[in-house]
């Protein structure tokens, strides 16, 4: 992919930068807003639970498509950096919820702005025309990612 992508180019073309494109942006955003090296699964995990609130091992599995066993793995990590933590089941006292802990929401919220002052910094880069440009961009993909 080049540096700038071609506005005449064939839509095949366009999918391939687009996605290309996309792709290395989410990428960069990880990186930036991720200073604690915590995995994807993890990441993703803590996304679910700030979300959704506490929810079981098996719910979380189903929910991230992953094997229970994994996310028992990705939980017991969070739980030991202090980031989750267990919750008695209110009606089935056999089962454990997964919260949030403070640090865990402290993080996330941390993360958050990491992301948008690494973004306002880049777009800041950008001339008057590219900003709006790219402004324009984000409602277009917005619209191509809705049902």
């Amino acid at each position: 992919m080049s540096d700038t992508l071609d506005a005449r180019a064939s839509p095949e073309t366009a999918v391939t930068d687009l996605s290309l494109a996309i792709g290395q942006l989410l990428r960069r955003l990880r990186m930036e807003a991720n200073p604690d090296d915590l995995t994807w699964s993890q990441l993703a995990t803590l996304a679910r639970l700030d979300k959704a609130g506490p929810m079981t091992t098996a719910d979380l599995a189903r929910a991230e498509f992953v094997k229970p066993q994994s996310m028992g793995t990705t939980l017991a990590d969070l739980e030991q950096e202090g980031l989750v933590q267990r919750r008695p089941h209110p009606t089935d006292g056999r089962q454990v919820l997964f919260a949030l802990t403070a640090a865990g929401i402290e993080a996330r919220r941390q993360r958050h702005i990491a992301k948008r002052e690494w973004l306002l910094a880049a777009m800041e880069k950008l001339n008057p025309a590219e900003q709006q440009t790219l402004i324009a961009a984000a409602a277009l993909i917005k619209r191509l990612a809705e049902p």
